[in-house]
């Protein structure tokens, strides 16, 4: 099972969405367009604190 990590080398903030594109086989850009306008920042800042980085 795959774990979820952020990649802030691959992202553009803090990594959040592309570790859950990775994590979920989703691309990115639509994690991202959930986030902006699903109003899910409060959850992005909280993850962005506690995933860990991932490997590149």
């Amino acid at each position: 099972m795959k774990k979820l990590y952020r990649y802030p080398d691959k992202g553009y903030i803090g990594g959040v969405c592309h570790g859950l594109g990775e994590h979920t086989n989703i691309d990115p850009v639509i994690w991202r367009i959930v986030t902006v306008f699903g109003g899910l920042g409060f959850a992005y800042l909280v993850l962005w604190i506690v995933l860990k980085k991932g490997e590149v």
